[in-house]
């Protein structure tokens, strides 16, 4: 179940590990046998409510699709997954939440979640969450988090672990306060990965705490209507890790800085902020600042990036910095919406060689595609940007 994280945030190598021991031990693998509950309305177990009082540790739930309202659950199990089966399963709270805290609060080691629409959570403390993970280790793949006053909300649990895969965050519901996508707090791992992040109202569309960030080929874009403060925050700074971003801010933006690191003081005893070959689009008509580091003892690398609708990139003299450029909107495909390069583009084949990191290469080996997901490359990317296919 935590076979995702891995200490290269680019490559898999244990999945070849893993199939070489499946292999190895086929009548292993046919003893072990997952017990499954099934969830739905036409079952004896019709509720996630329900489900999560029966469900034990190693249980496979797999819910009917539909619509389940008001249905709330705390899950304190470990080596569980929740599964839609048959479509979308769209958890609408209705003014209902778990502890006061969400549509979900998840505690135990090893959970992952599948095919699940978090819709409307809200709390009296303006603070309800699509899920709350209190504690352990989350894995979600494949949903959505609509009008809720935040989508995913951590605990600052050091030891918790979250993955995001596939997903979608946005539209956020407007409150008194701020209000965020997705708020990690000081958490020890944090990956998102073929992920969509828009429409924003004050608050982050990604806001991190966590010690070790990998944000690998997103599309963070606030869009028209959107009102989201940064696109991307790291306020404690640690170690962050960035390529093959679509980020775009907003020409209604509630800030004018789109990546921002270490603003409310460092922490974690590494301080290390690397951004390559993402794709940086500010639509804030006199224009913003496409990052913003704070003063402090951070290593900050930027290569390969395509920086586009303001000409100024405001930098320090210490950051490492290869093979970016800035540009003007009519550098790309489609401004709009598809902020690859031109065809006929003189940036094309202009990448550099990002370096290495645990011995393997930092240039990307896929790309986002959208609504969400990500797509392989053919080989190593050679242009600058997020995009390297049109």
């Amino acid at each position: 179940m935590n076979e995702n994280w891995y200490p290269h945030p680019l490559r898999h190598p244990s999945r070849r590990l893993a199939l070489q021991w499946t292999l190895a031990l086929p009548a292993l693998a046919q003893a072990v046998e997952v017990p499954v509950l099934r969830v739905g309305r036409n079952r004896p177990v019709k509720s996630l409510a329900s489900a999560s009082s029966q469900a034990t540790d190693g249980m496979l739930i797999e819910v009917d699709a539909g619509d389940y309202v008001a249905d709330v659950a705390n899950w304190p199990q470990s080596d569980i997954t929740l599964r839609a089966v048959g479509g979308r399963v769209r958890l609408r709270a209705n003014g209902a939440s778990a502890q006061g805290k969400g549509i979900f609060v998840t505690s135990g080691e090893r959970v992952r979640i599948e095919g699940f629409d978090f819709i409307g959570a809200t709390v009296p403390d303006r603070n309800g969450a699509g899920i709350r993970l209190e504690r352990g280790s989350l894995h979600l793949r494949d949903c959505t988090f609509r009008d809720n006053e935040n989508g995913v909300l951590t605990s600052n649990d050091k030891n918790a672990r979250l993955e995001i895969e596939d997903c979608e965050f946005g539209t956020i519901v407007r409150r008194v306060g701020t209000t965020h996508n997705l708020y990690v707090g000081a958490i020890a791992n944090l990956k998102v990965s073929g992920s969509y992040f828009h429409h924003g109202q004050l608050g982050h569309l990604l806001k991190s705490r966590a010690a070790v960030n990998h944000i690998l080929y997103n599309r963070l874009t606030d869009e028209i209507g959107g009102e989201a403060s940064y696109e991307l925050d790291f306020p404690n700074g640690g170690q962050v890790l960035m390529v093959g971003n679509l980020i775009q801010q907003s020409s209604t933006t509630q800030n004018p800085h789109m990546v921002s690191f270490g603003v409310e003081g460092y922490t974690w005893p590494r301080q290390e902020l690397q951004l390559i070959n993402n794709t940086l689009v500010d639509l804030l008509p006199r224009g913003g600042t496409y990052l913003r580091v704070s003063p402090g003892p951070a290593q900050v690398r930027v290569i390969n990036n395509v920086l586009a609708g303001n000409s100024r990139f405001a930098s320090d003299a210490y950051w490492e910095q290869r093979g970016n450029f800035i540009v003007d909107l009519d550098a790309f495909v489609q401004a709009s919406r598809d902020n690859a390069l031109a065809a006929d583009s003189p940036l094309r084949g202009k990448a550099v060689d990002p370096g290495l990191a645990e011995g393997l290469s930092l240039l990307p080996t896929r790309q986002f595609r959208a609504p969400r997901g990500t797509l392989a490359l053919a080989g190593p990317a050679k242009h600058p940007g997020a995009l390297q296919n049109p």
